[in-house]
């Protein structure tokens, strides 16, 4: 908003409906790790399914990302992903909002295949994902 850039805010679960609707052009989102070897992205859990909607509704989906996050080593069957308490998932506060005795699924991040990234964009330039690792080692 300070850079004159119309803002609307929405909720995780509204995109691919917002999506289908012709209210998105454009997704960005950021990452944590990029692998270069392939190009997977590795960001917070809900980033696969926004570039799987955004796929699907021909959207372009990109990655800003510093250079500082692009990974030179790990194979995407290395990533290990973080899974979180249980607990973020049944409580909100001290509240419990699920059922006693129901087991809870709370990974932190997810995978996303080149395929469905169209550009990533760092303070080096813009590269489609497989080009990061020819960039940086030259």
């Amino acid at each position: 908003m300070r850079d004159g850039i119309p803002t609307t805010v929405i909720t995780d679960n509204m995109a691919g409906f917002l999506m289908s609707q012709g209210k998105v052009d454009k997704v960005i989102v950021g990452a944590d790790r990029i692998l270069a070897q392939t190009g997977h992205v590795i960001n917070k859990i809900g980033t696969l399914s926004l570039a799987v909607n955004a796929n699907y509704f021909k959207i372009p989906f990109y990655v800003a990302a510093p250079i500082s996050t692009v990974d030179l080593r790990k194979r995407v069957d290395e990533v290990v992903i973080e899974h979180r308490s249980e607990d973020e998932v049944h409580y909100v506060g001290r509240t419990r909002i699920t059922p006693r005795g129901a087991r809870a699924l709370n990974p932190a991040f997810d995978i996303t295949p080149p395929e469905l990234v169209s550009a990533i964009i760092t303070e080096k330039g813009v590269f489609q994902p497989r080009e990061l690792l020819k960039f940086l080692t030259g």
